[in-house]
């Protein structure tokens, strides 16, 4: 079975029988790796692409680069009638947020009023036909992480920061809650317009610790968008995926009961709370993409057997693959290939 197939298959609850390991694409284009010489060795893709096109009726993002201490500066402006917001990144890092001030919400919730959200297949399509049976691709809602996730995690992670947002959430800032309220919206409409879409596949860019926010707010203000969503996606044959790569313990209850398809790039101590057989045993029926620990991939042959073969048997024996999907270990020349051929021999699973 190629690639395609055995995830095709591994998605719909079949019984696994030759487990995919499988990478991001923003790897493959980022990272300067033998990528063909993994994929002849078995190694799997998951590619992404954006499924609408936005137009921004109330703002200009304007977007330059320059060379900075031997890396490229990339600067963008969102220009509004109401005021600018500044980023700039070094590299691939965030140097500076957009929101420095409680003001600059309010100059926020003006770009992104009355956008436009119109579907666009081409990107998909693209990538399909590139990726052929050597993976499969999952849609996404925009291409700037400002619109690929929930309005919490977006302003937290991508607008204003941990710092500042956490201290203006705790102040109940009017601009934060508007702008939050508005991000809401959009993110439940944007699901409206995908529907029509061949993706079979959908994927909020969560990026979620629960360490980050904490149970009251992941229910008091994540939980009633999802509901939403998945009333919109309810018999549409869409399968949302949700990318939760931290500490998820004490949310644990929360993300049973919500229809939730999968947990992308769930990963286990220490980065994460919860080993493979907790998570199995809390979420039976959701589909783990799951990131092995980096450290693994530097283990002696014999001790990396046996976390990979341990691994499987926690998690499986269906809905689940092995996913690079945080970073690539700088022993991927051994390691990557040793896990592809452990994955392979499918006895070495029967026991521990």
């Amino acid at each position: 079975m190629t690639v395609r197939k055995r995830l095709e298959a591994a998605v719909a609850g079949n019984p696994i029988e030759h487990p995919v390991l499988a990478v991001y694409d923003w790897f493959i284009r980022n990272r300067p790796i033998d990528w063909p010489w993994l994929f002849e060795q078995g190694l799997g893709q998951i590619n992404h692409a954006c499924l609408l096109d936005y137009e921004y009726k109330n703002a200009e993002i304007v977007e330059s680069t320059r060379e900075q201490d031997g890396q490229i500066r990339r600067d963008v402006r969102w220009i509004t009638d109401r005021g600018e917001l500044h980023e700039w990144y070094l590299g691939e890092w965030r140097q500076e947020y957009l929101i420095k001030t409680a003001e600059d919400y309010g100059i926020l919730t003006r770009a992104l009023s009355d956008t436009r959200f119109t579907l666009n297949q081409n990107d998909f399509l693209h990538s399909e036909q590139m990726v052929g049976e050597g993976g499969i691709t999952i849609g996404q809602l925009g291409t700037r992480a400002l619109e690929n996730r929930n309005a919490m995690q977006a302003v937290q992670i991508d607008a204003a920061g941990l710092e500042r947002f956490s201290v203006d959430l705790a102040l109940q800032q009017p601009e934060l809650l508007e702008l939050l309220e508005l991000m809401d919206d959009r993110t439940v409409e944007k699901f409206r317009c995908v529907l029509p879409a061949e993706a079979t596949h959908i994927k909020l860019w969560e990026n979620l610790s629960i360490e980050t926010m904490g149970p009251k707010h992941f229910c008091e203000r994540l939980v009633p968008v999802y509901r939403k969503i998945f009333a919109l996606l309810d018999g549409s044959g869409k399968r949302l995926q949700v990318h939760y790569d931290g500490k998820l313990q004490a949310i644990a209850g929360e993300i049973s009961g919500l229809p939730f398809d999968g947990l992308d790039s769930f990963t286990g101590p220490p980065e994460g709370d919860l080993s493979p057989a907790e998570a199995r045993e809390l979420w039976p029926d959701l589909f783990l993409w799951f990131h092995p620990n980096l450290g693994w991939y530097a283990l002696p042959e014999a001790q990396l057997e046996q976390r990979i073969a341990a691994a499987l048997h926690d998690l499986g024996p269906r809905r689940y693959c092995l996913l690079i999907s945080e970073e690539v270990a700088p022993q991927w020349r051994r390691g990557i290939p040793r896990i592809l051929e452990i994955l392979s021999r499918l006895d070495t699973f029967d026991s521990r």
